[in-house]
């Protein structure tokens, strides 16, 4: 069990939990994904996630761009989803869970 996968499971599941761990694994926690996200064009997406505000929606393909193909494969072969399945899933989970992990909206420094 991965070091999000508890705090987030209860918001999107125990399958999506462990994907989303991957993803903040790969990049390095929470200001990493946020960095991925921000050299991809999508800095204001992945910033209202952050805030406190509303969060803004993200497409399939910007979620694909942004996370790359690679380990959005890696991620789908550990689920037994497809990759286009897995990023539809993925414009659901990941705005609640960054929103979750950022409290206040704020950045965790761990």
């Amino acid at each position: 069990m991965g070091l999000f996968d508890g705090v987030l499971g209860g918001i999107v599941g125990g399958a999506m939990a462990s994907v989303v761990n991957g993803i903040l694994e790969q990049h390095g926690g929470v200001q990493g994904v946020v960095n991925q996200f921000e050299q991809n064009g999508l800095g204001a997406t992945v910033r209202s996630w952050v805030g406190t505000g509303a969060n803004a929606p993200i497409s399939p393909d910007d979620v694909h761009r942004a996370i790359g193909p690679e380990l959005l494969q890696q991620l789908a072969a550990k689920t037994g989803m497809s990759v286009p399945e897995l990023t539809q899933k993925l414009t659901q989970v990941l705005p609640q869970a960054v929103d979750h992990l950022t409290p206040g909206g704020t950045i965790p420094n761990a």
